[in-house]
């Protein structure tokens, strides 16, 4: 049974840093890409980044330059790190899995929340 758990959400001042965790058990780690998405209160699930598994990286135009998503096969975790935040970055945020083949299998995460305040 593959499970992905993420870790590091928690409250953060505007312009303040945090680093989020997705630790993934199982064997599938290093032929998944994996991602971040979000989803704020009241809007839906959206795109932050991904990370192929051979490190291709795509990112959400509103994250450039203040996210980086990166994937450490031996220890199976996943990070996104996250500067500059701002009030609007306030969401819950999931850890996702996806096989490099038919039928794309999807596998997510519980989700960790991050709430930029002051």
């Amino acid at each position: 049974q593959v499970q992905l758990v993420e870790s590091g959400g928690g409250l953060v001042q505007p312009g303040g840093s945090l680093r989020l965790s997705c630790a993934v058990s199982g064997s599938i780690f290093s032929i998944y890409a994996m991602g971040w998405y979000r989803q704020a209160p009241g809007k839906q699930r959206e795109l932050v980044a991904t990370i192929t598994s051979s490190g291709d990286t795509n990112y959400a135009d509103s994250m450039k330059g203040r996210f980086t998503i990166s994937r450490d096969n031996a220890k199976t975790t996943v990070y996104l790190q996250m500067n500059s935040l701002k009030p609007e970055d306030t969401a819950v945020y999931y850890c996702n899995a996806k096989a490099p083949n038919y039928p794309y299998v999807e596998i997510w995460g519980q989700g960790t929340l991050v709430t930029v305040s002051s």
